[in-house]
């Protein structure tokens, strides 16, 4: 009688333990990401490369629109003009370059700081690397109401389905939140970032940059712009990685066929 009361009460709490973990997997469930949208890349596939206008309009919209919150710093301003880059010319890098300000040295004094005690700073050169634009975390979280903006360098391979993931992140915050789904103060909802409620408000709007190649800027071209930017960023060796790929290919090809070739003919002989 005890054995079949126990049993009883231990199939009770099995059973109730097992309810609530399926409601929890189900809320989760109800707030996963959505799925990333489908969009093509020109640097996607075992052939593709990167678009030089993408990459150009793409850092024109980091500079003018992500920069004000997100940090880019693996990337020198000298990167601007490599080979399989942007590719902007070494007079247009050192523009950019001089364009924004840096933390200076210390003078001939010693002093870091000017009378007023702000910093001492000199426009940058092409050995600098693009500036944060906080001057260190506790001051990113307190201007971005505690959440730390990530650093973008590496954030095309650092999150699941990539670019796609970005793009999606980038142009899904027009979508409308389901009834049932309270999107919490100080936040905003984009069904494409887990649990639905990001802190970033909305990045891009339409025509919120003038490209200077008279390119239309939509949200959708900017999002695709900037993401062909941040994927170079990720990987701006990737069109040598292709070519070296491919005449390792061509090469392992070659020498397949040579010792067929010798294969056979050592056993001819043989016979």
């Amino acid at each position: 009688m005890r054995l079949t009361k126990l049993s009883r009460n231990l199939a009770i709490a099995l059973g109730l333990g097992l309810l609530a973990s399926t409601a929890a997997m189900a809320a989760e469930g109800a707030t996963a990401r959505h799925h990333v949208k489908e969009v093509e890349f020109e640097f996607e596939g075992p052939f593709g490369t990167y678009d030089r206008g993408a990459l150009q309009r793409g850092y024109q919209v980091y500079k003018e629109v992500c920069a004000a919150c997100h940090s880019l710093s693996y990337i020198a301003f000298r990167n601007l003009a490599d080979k399989g880059g942007p590719e902007f010319s070494e007079a247009q890098a050192r523009a950019l370059a001089a364009a924004v300000k840096v933390q200076a040295e210390p003078n001939d004094k010693g002093e870091t700081t000017d009378d007023a005690g702000a910093p001492l700073t000199r426009p940058a050169v092409l050995a600098d690397k693009l500036p944060s634009p906080f001057p260190n975390d506790n001051a990113a979280r307190a201007n971005n109401g505690g959440a730390l903006p990530p650093d973008l360098s590496l954030i095309a391979k650092a999150r699941m389905d990539g670019p796609h993931y970005v793009y999606s992140l980038l142009t899904g915050y027009d979508e409308k939140a389901p009834g049932s789904f309270h999107v919490p103060d100080g936040k905003y909802y984009n069904p494409y970032f887990e649990g639905w409620a990001i802190g970033m408000p909305k990045p891009l709007s339409n025509n919120g940059v003038t490209y200077s190649d008279g390119t239309k800027a939509t949200i959708e071209q900017q999002a695709h712009d900037v993401v062909t930017f941040l994927s170079w960023t990720a990987e701006p060796k990737m069109e040598d990685r292709k070519r070296m790929g491919f005449g390792v290919l061509i090469f392992l090809l070659a020498l397949a066929g040579i010792l067929f070739a010798a294969y056979r003919r050592v056993w001819k002989d043989a016979h």
